[in-house]
């Protein structure tokens, strides 16, 4: 090299290495087509929007037939955002956060407070003391029967409480 030349010539190369390298890493990445890295985004402004309103529902522990499929969608929607971290996405007790806290399998039970819309209702409404079940009271009431009746159509461990204590309940309830 020239006495004048300042230039740290193999750093220059391994500079100029790297763009190389870097840009036709970039060709082949762009150039590469039908890869599929399993992921599934979905755009939340194209989700099906529901037009079921909850506050139609004039006695929410009892929907109507017609009602019924869409309170149950809604109660389910209200579950997963609410319940899903203990209780799992399915109900079986395999949420993220469902060992810490011996989270119920709200599918095949057995029910500490015993099972039933009135006693799934109290135990929602103020939890269980002692346990990770915390008090869900701040939630809307006609979300927690949603809540409730959604439990009731995925549990295996179902209790019958006939639909005149559950509406005398209801009356009163939070």
């Amino acid at each position: 090299m020239a006495e004048g030349n300042n230039h740290n010539a193999s750093g220059m190369y391994a500079f100029l290495f790297s763009m190389v390298f870097v840009f036709v890493f970039f060709v082949v990445i762009i150039s590469m087509k039908g890869i599929d890295l399993g992921e599934n985004i979905q755009d939340p402004k194209k989700e099906e929007v529901s037009t079921f309103d909850i506050a139609s529902v004039k006695e929410p522990w009892a929907p109507t037939e017609a009602q019924l499929k869409d309170f149950l969608a809604y109660g389910q929607k209200m579950y997963v955002r609410n319940c899903a971290i203990c209780h799992g996405q399915e109900g079986r007790g395999d949420g993220p956060s469902g060992k810490a806290v011996n989270a119920r399998n709200l599918v095949t039970g057995p029910w500490k407070q015993g099972g039933g819309l009135i006693n799934h209702f109290k135990t929602l409404q103020n939890g269980i003391p002692g346990t990770g079940m915390t008090a869900w009271k701040h939630v809307p009431k006609a979300d927690r029967w949603a809540i409730v009746l959604y439990i009731e159509s995925i549990t295996e461990a179902k209790e019958h409480v006939e639909p005149t204590a559950v509406a005398e309940f209801a009356k009163t309830a939070d």
